[in-house]
């Protein structure tokens, strides 16, 4: 028995020799092969998911719509027909495969009964000892549209009587196609660059410095003609936004 133990013996053993060197060889394969397939799967499913994350940072806003659809009991094609919006364009939306502009959600906000600021993202928490009166810049709500135009929420709520609002508009950027109008009046300041708005049958073209007003009532629209962003502080009252 000890001489079966022994390494000298292991060499008059040639079946058991021949055996390993058959079977040694095939694992290393088995595992490659297992291997790669892996690696090429699980690559771009992490880019993808990142890519799209990117492309579509306001994805969640369709999934908001479409929650407060279904509270309300609307169909797609109940909620189309109340706003003027197509059903493709709506399921579009839905899915995050579509943003809706600054006046396509109004006029879904109305259909469904809400603000605007009812889509707004929560920020970060206020601190205890902000009290409610103060909105820290790190804090500010904000929501983004695919043409370009992103608000920012500056009141610490909407319980009074007054919204404030500081926007920022890329080259080309604008309100949408269609004039839009809802309750209350607004007013704002150009902080930097031009804004041209039209309200009614008037059209002004606006530069730094330059203010407006007008009651929301009147259809209006706006957009930035220039090359370099534009920058906007808003007041509406009452919050309708």
């Amino acid at each position: 028995m000890k001489s079966v133990d022994t390494p000298g013996n292991r060499a008059t053993e040639p079946m058991r020799k021949t055996n390993s060197s058959k079977t040694q060889p095939a694992a290393p394969r088995a595992v490659a092969v297992r291997r790669k397939p892996l690696q090429k799967k699980a690559q771009p499913v992490a880019s993808t998911r990142s890519e799209a994350k990117s492309a579509n940072p306001m994805a969640w806003l369709g999934r908001e719509i479409k929650s407060l659809r279904k509270a309300k009991g609307l169909s797609l094609q109940e909620l189309g027909s109340a706003c003027g919006k197509s059903i493709g364009f709506l399921s579009q939306v839905e899915r995050g495969m579509s943003t809706p502009s600054i006046s396509d959600l109004h006029q879904i906000a109305d259909t469904l009964e809400v603000q605007i600021s009812w889509f707004f993202p929560d920020g970060a928490a206020a601190e205890p000892s902000d009290g409610g009166v103060v909105v820290r810049k790190a804090r500010r709500r904000r929501l983004a549209f695919a043409s370009g135009i992103a608000d920012y929420l500056l009141s610490p709520n909407l319980d009074g009587p007054l919204e404030l609002l500081w926007s920022t508009m890329e080259p080309g950027a604008e309100s949408g196609p269609d004039f839009y109008d809802h309750i209350g009046h607004e007013g704002g300041v150009v902080l930097r660059g031009s804004l041209e708005l039209w309200v009614g049958e008037q059209h002004f073209l606006l530069a730094e410095g330059d203010s407006f007003s007008f009651p929301s009532s009147t259809p209006h629209r706006y957009r930035n003609p220039g090359s370099a962003v534009t920058e906007l502080f808003w007041v509406v009252t009452p919050p309708s936004y």
